[in-house]
C-alpha cells in the first residue's frame, strides 16, 4: 500500500498505550475516513479495538523494552515493520483533529516537525524540556509526530537511529555532553543521526505540521502542577476545549487521564 500511518504501543504497569492507540485511530478516521492505520505491539488487543486497524502487526526480533518501563527501545524498528511506502508515525498519546491528506504530498523523504504550540495556539519556544538540545546545538526535533517513505536516504537514518539507541550512554557522551541525558529518547537519539548524517536542513519542517504539545511547563501560563490535567479545564462539544481554547491540529495531550470514558466515547461518535 501507498501512504499509511504506523504507531508502536507497548503497554506498561500503569498506561494502557493500546487504548491511547485505538483512541489515535478514532481521531484519524473522523477527519481522515480512508486512512490506513497499523498498530504494532505485542500487547493484547481488545476485540472493540480490531475494526480501527488495517493491520496489526507484532514487534519484530525480540523486545528490546521489555525490562523497561518507559517502552521506546523498539521505536527504530518502525521503517522495517510498516507496511506502506509512505508513513506517517505517532506516539499513542495524540489525536488527529484535522484532515492531514496533503502532507502525504508535502513531506519530504524524511520529515520531522520542528515545532510546536501551547494549547492557546502560541509557538512555543521556552527550553524547560530542550536544555540538551539547545547547549549542543542539536536540531529541534519532535518525534511524536513524523512521516517518512521507503528509500536509501531514510533508511540510513534508521540504522544509524537504532546504532545510537542501543548505545546512547556513549553517543550522549560525544554528541551531547553539555547537560548531558542520562536516559534514552528518541526525540535525542534522532536529532544526533540526523546532524550525524546532515540530514536536518531538509528533515525538520516547522509549518507542516500543526502539533499542540501539552507539557505543562511550556504553556506560557503558571503550572501549578506537574500535569496540565491538574489546573487546566477540559470540555467536549464540537471540538476538544482547553480552557476555553478549542484545540485543532495534531493534540499531544501526554496525561493519560485526560483519556477519560467521556473522551473515548466522544471519539466514537465523530467516527
Amino acid at each position: 500500500m501507498s501512504n499509511g500511518v504506523c504507531v508502536l504501543a507497548q503497554n506498561n504497569n500503569t498506561t494502557d498505550y493500546v487504548r491511547q492507540t485505538y483512541a489515535l485511530a478514532l481521531s484519524i478516521l473522523a477527519h481522515n475516513p480512508n486512512t490506513n492505520i497499523s498498530l504494532i505491539t505485542n500487547d493484547d488487543v481488545a476485540t472493540e479495538y480490531k475494526d480501527v486497524f488495517d493491520k496489526i502487526i507484532p514487534i519484530p526480533w525480540g523486545d528490546s523494552a521489555q525490562r523497561k518501563d518507559w517502552k521506546i527501545d523498539n521505536r527504530w524498528k518502525l521503517y522495517h515493520t510498516t507496511p506502506y511506502r509512505n508513513t506517517m508515525v505517532f506516539d499513542a498519546d495524540m489525536l488527529v483533529l484535522e484532515n492531514v491528506d496533503t502532507h502525504w504530498q508535502d513531506s519530504t523523504a524524511l520529515t520531522f516537525t520542528g515545532k510546536v504550540s501551547t494549547y492557546r495556539n502560541e509557538t512555543i519556544t521556552s527550553n524547560y524540556y530542550r536544555k540538551t538540545f539547545e547547549s549542543n546545538n542539536l536540531p529541534n526535533v519532535y518525534s511524536a509526530m513524523y512521516m517518512f517513505r521507503k528509500c536509501e536516504k531514510t533508511k540510513a537514518f534508521f540504522i544509524l537511529l537504532e546504532l545510537i539507541m542501543k548505545n546512547y550512554n556513549l553517543f550522549y557522551k560525544k554528541y551531547a555532553p553539555s547537560n548531558i541525558q542520562k536516559w534514552n529518547s528518541v526525540d535525542l537519539s534522532a536529532a544526533i543521526a540526523l546532524k550525524i548524517l546532515d540530514q536536518h536542513k531538509t528533515a525538520i519542517d516547522t509549518e507542516l505540521f500543526n502539533v499542540t504539545h501539552m507539557k505543562p511547563y511550556i504553556q506560557n501560563c503558571y503550572a501549578t502542577s506537574a500535569k496540565w490535567t491538574d489546573f487546566l479545564t477540559v470540555d467536549l462539544n464540537d471540538s476538544i476545549m482547553i480552557n476555553g481554547y478549542k484545540q485543532k491540529g495534531i493534540f499531544h495531550y501526554v496525561e493519560d487521564e485526560f483519556l477519560t470514558q467521556d473522551v473515548l466515547t466522544w471519539l466514537k461518535e465523530k467516527v
